[in-house]
């Protein structure tokens, strides 16, 4: 039914994510090599998910049979109720766009997303919905008392929607929220001192949890998205 993730939606500045991605935007929307960014108005400043499938018919009859209630219109809108707060749609796609045009050098700007985040205080009931009822492919499972959080990594074409739950807070009913973004880089160092030259506010660059893998964090100029930056790996 899935085929990946089409697009994300953010309230916020198209001017500020061309400048973060080092890509210029086509008609409203900034495309990487797997994801495209719209922007709108209002919300949370991650505000939607949008995934791709071949047939919005075949994908509304297979939710049908899933018991999850949708809204056909130029997308097919999942209930909140049945994605636990999460705003998520489905879109027709067949080829994936291209990447927008790079304004800088590519090696400095970013490829593709590497990962979303979502965050939820019920482990067991994204796991019925993201593999259960989406489709999606649970590749890891990991609960780790050092990071405080149990990980729960869903593969989606050559990224992945990351569900992250807070040992410490223990499980509820809450809703679940969009949180944050992880971007690839082919090269950390070359990105990081773009941003930094655009007087974007970055950590250091360290050493990631993947082997091989450097990451930085942004924490200035992403409308409010937590945002790390990763580079030294290949495709999921």
């Amino acid at each position: 039914m899935i085929q990946g993730l089409d697009h994300l939606t953010l309230a916020g500045s198209q001017q500020a994510y061309e400048t973060l991605l080092g890509r210029r935007a086509v008609d409203g929307r900034l495309q990487t090599g797997n994801v495209g960014l719209t922007f709108g108005s209002g919300g949370a400043a991650l505000s939607a998910m949008a995934f791709a499938t071949p047939s919005l018919d075949k994908a509304a009859k297979l939710l049908e049979r899933r018991a999850v209630p949708t809204t056909r219109g130029r997308m097919l809108e999942l209930s909140t109720t049945a994605t636990h707060g999460v705003p998520i749609a489905l879109v027709e796609r067949g080829t994936r766009p291209a990447p927008s045009p790079a304004i800088v050098d590519e090696a400095a700007a970013v490829s593709a997303l590497d990962h979303v985040v979502v965050r939820t205080p019920n482990p067991e009931r994204a796991i019925a919905f993201y593999a259960g009822r989406l489709g999606l492919d649970l590749r890891l499972d990991r609960s780790n008392p050092k990071w405080g959080s149990r990980l729960l990594f869903f593969r989606c074409d050559d990224l992945v929607v990351e569900i992250a739950h807070d040992l410490e807070r223990g499980m509820s009913d809450a809703p679940d929220q969009l949180w944050g973004l992880s971007w690839r880089v082919p090269d950390t160092v070359k990105a990081h001192a773009r941003l930094e030259a655009a007087g974007i506010d970055v950590t250091d660059v360290r050493n990631g949890r993947r082997p091989g893998s450097q990451v930085f964090t942004v924490r200035s100029h992403t409308e409010g998205v937590p945002t790390l930056v990763i580079g030294g790996i290949g495709r999921w």
